[in-house]
C-alpha cells in the first residue's frame, strides 16, 4: 500500500481497540475498514498502546494487506519499523499466500544466545569487569565493519558449505565447545540448486570475513548478574552481518522488478513480497535459510570466543543455555490458521511444551526457553512459553523496543549526564565508560512492563531475571555518524507523518 494512501482510520485506530479478556484473550482486537477480514490482536497494555506511535496503523494495516494474511500479532516491544512494525507476527497461507520481505527484513535471522555459569555475581568486580569486556573485544571484532578474529576471511566455497550445512557442518570441520541440541535448530535446509547471488547492489559477498563479529546498531554482548540464582549470565544479541543484508538487498530489488508493470506493482522496496508462481519464491526462501544459517552461526562462534574469555578472567566454564533467532519466515502449522508462513518481524518463537515442533528435543515436555533482552541499564528475562502462546501465532516480542529514533536521542541526550548515570549504577560500558547514545536506557520501553504483558496474556512465564553488569556494543564514531545520517531522512519522515496525525486529530 503506498504511503500515499489514505486510510479511514487513522486519527481514531487505538479507540476502536477493543479488550479481549479471559483465557483466550489478553490483548487488544483492532478490527477496522482498513484491516478487512484479518484478525489483528495488539498484545500490549493499555500504557504501551496509549504511547504507541500514531504512524504505526499504517504499518499494521501494510502487514494485513500481503495475499493470504491470515492473522496478525503485534508484540508488546512495537515500534515504527520498515513497511510493517518492528514487533510483529505475520501469518500467511502456505499454498498461496505471499511470502513478505519487510516482515523478515535486512538482518535475516538476527537473534540472541544465552549462557550460565556458577560464578557467584560478586565475583564480578570493576576490575574483572573489564578485564571480561577487554577479553571479549580482543576475540570478537566490534562495529558496522567488524570483522572475524577466530575464522579470517574464507573462500566463497567455503561460505557456501557454511550456510548450507549450518552447525552441522561447522562442527565436523572445526570441532565445537558448544552444545548444538541448545540451539533452536542446528541449520535450516537449503535447496541443493540454491546458490548465493555474488554481487549485485547488496554484495553479499560481505560476509565472506565477518562470520563471528558482532556488528553496530543494537547488537551487544553483555555480562549479566541473574537475580534467582545469583550467577554471572552472559547474552549476545547479533546476525548475519553483511552477508544476510546483502541478500535481503538483492531478493527486496527483484521483488520490485519483477512486480513493475503488473497490476499490484510494489510501490515501497520494504513492502516487496513473492507468492508461490514467482521465479524467485523458493530462491528467497533458501536466501532466508542461508541468511538464518549464517546468523546462527555468528552467534555460536561468538559463544565460542566469549566463554574463553570467561575461563580467563573467572576461571569457571559457560555453559550454553539457549541460541535462538527473531527474524526470519517459516513453515509451521497452527492450530487455528492451519498451514502457514510465520512471519516474525522482531518477535521470537516461543513454543510450549507439548508442541509437535518440539518432538524428539529436550524441550518436548517444557517448552524451549526464550530470550528476551532489556536496555544495557535494565533487567533482561528468560522465558518459558504457556500453552496460550497459541493466540499469538507461537510467539512473542523480541526485546523491550525503542521508544526514541536515533536522531532524537542524538538531539536531546547529554553524553556526560548518561555516563554518569551508568557509572552510578556500577554499569560499565565497552572499555571507556563512554555509553552510544543512540543505544542508551532512555531509547527504549520498560521490559518489566513489556514482559508483564507477555505474561499477563498467558504467553509465556519467567524463569530468569538479569542486571547487566558489563556492556559491549560497537560504537565506533564513524560507524554512528553514518548510522545518524541514514536515518536523519527516516526521522524526517516520521516526524512528518506525527504532525500530520496530529492536525488530523484537531491538535493544531
Amino acid at each position: 500500500m503506498p504511503r500515499s494512501t489514505p486510510l479511514l482510520h487513522e486519527a481514531d485506530w487505538k479507540r476502536r481497540a477493543v479488550w479481549i479478556d479471559g483465557a483466550d484473550g489478553g490483548y487488544f482486537r483492532l478490527e477496522t475498514a482498513d484491516t478487512g477480514d484479518v484478525p489483528v490482536r495488539l498484545f500490549v497494555t493499555q500504557k504501551l498502546l496509549t504511547e504507541a506511535e500514531p504512524t504505526l496503523y499504517r504499518q499494521v494495516v501494510n502487514a494485513t494487506r500481503f495475499p493470504g494474511t491470515k492473522l496478525v500479532c503485534v508484540t508488546p516491544d512495537v515500534h515504527y519499523g520498515y513497511g510493517v512494525p518492528v514487533g510483529c507476527v505475520i501469518l500467511t497461507d502456505r499454498h498461496d499466500g505471499a511470502v513478505a520481505m519487510g516482515p523478515v527484513g535486512f538482518d535475516i535471522g538476527c537473534g540472541m544466545m544465552s549462557a550460565r555459569s556458577n560464578v557467584p555475581a560478586e565475583l564480578a568486580t570493576p576490575d574483572r569487569k573489564l578485564a571480561f569486556n577487554r577479553e571479549v573485544s580482543s576475540r570478537v571484532n566490534l562495529g558496522a565493519g567488524g570483522k572475524s578474529v577466530k575464522l579470517g576471511a574464507l573462500s566463497r566455497k567455503e561460505l557456501q558449505e557454511l550456510v548450507r550445512g549450518g552447525a552441522e557442518y561447522y562442527v565436523d570441520k572445526y570441532g565445537a565447545s558448544f552444545d548444538r541440541g541448545r540451539a533452536e535448530r542446528h541449520r535450516i535446509p537449503v535447496s541443493d540448486a540454491w546458490d548465493i547471488p555474488w554481487g549485485g547492489k547488496g554484495s553479499p559477498e560481505r560476509g565472506l570475513d565477518q562470520l563471528g563479529s558482532l556488528g553496530g546498531g543494537n547488537h551487544f554482548i553483555e555480562l549479566q548478574r541473574c537475580e534467582e540464582t545469583g550467577t554471572l549470565f552472559v547474552q549476545v544479541h547479533t546476525g548475519s552481518r553483511g552477508f544476510g543484508h546483502g541478500l535481503a538487498t538483492n531478493y527486496f530489488q527483484l521483488a520490485k522488478d519483477e512486480s513493475a508493470g503488473t497490476d499490484a506493482p510494489v510501490t515501497d522496496l520494504d513492502l516487496g513480497y513473492f507468492t508461490p508462481e514467482s521465479k524467485h519464491f523458493r530462491a528467497y526462501l533458501d536466501a532466508v535459510a542461508a541468511g538464518g544459517n549464517y546468523a546462527i552461526l555468528n552467534r555460536l562462534v561468538i559463544y565460542e570466543q566469549i566463554a574463553d574469555a570467561f575461563r580467563k578472567v573467572f576461571k569457571e566454564d559457560l555453559e550454553l543455555v539457549y541460541e535462538i533467532s527473531h527474524n526470519l519466515v517459516q513453515a509451521e502449522e497452527h492450530p487455528d490458521f492451519g498451514e502457514v508462513w510465520v512471519h516474525r518481524k522482531g518477535a521470537t518463537r516461543a513454543l510450549p511444551g507439548g508442541h509437535p515442533a518440539l518432538a524428539g528435543t529436550r524441550w518436548a515436555e517444557t517448552g524451549h526457553p526464550v530470550l528476551i533482552p532489556g536496555s544495557n541499564r535494565d533487567y533482561s528475562y528468560i522465558l518459558t512459553p504457556e500453552p496460550g502462546a497459541h493466540k499469538s501465532g507461537f510467539s512473542v516480542n523480541h526485546g523491550a523496543g525503542r521508544r526514541m529514533s536515533r536522531g532524537e536521542a542524538m538531539r536531546q541526550l547529554d553524553q556526560r549526564k548518561v555516563d554518569e548515570q551508568y557509572r552510578r549504577d556500577d554499569i560499565l560500558v565497552n572499555l571507556d565508560g563512554r555509553v552510544p547514545l543512540d543505544e542508551s536506557s532512555q531509547c527504549y520501553k520498560s521490559a518489566e512492563e513489556v514482559v508483564a504483558a507477555v505474561v499477563s496474556a498467558g504467553l509465556a512465564r519467567v524463569e530468569h531475571t538479569l542486571w547487566p553488569l558489563a556492556s559491549i556494543k560497537g560504537n565506533d564514531e564513524r560507524a554512528a555518524r553514518d548510522r545518524r545520517r541514514k536515518h536523519k531522512a527516516s526521522d524526517r519522515s516520521r516526524d512528518r507523518d506525527r504532525d500530520a496525525a496530529r492536525r488530523t486529530k484537531g491538535h493544531y
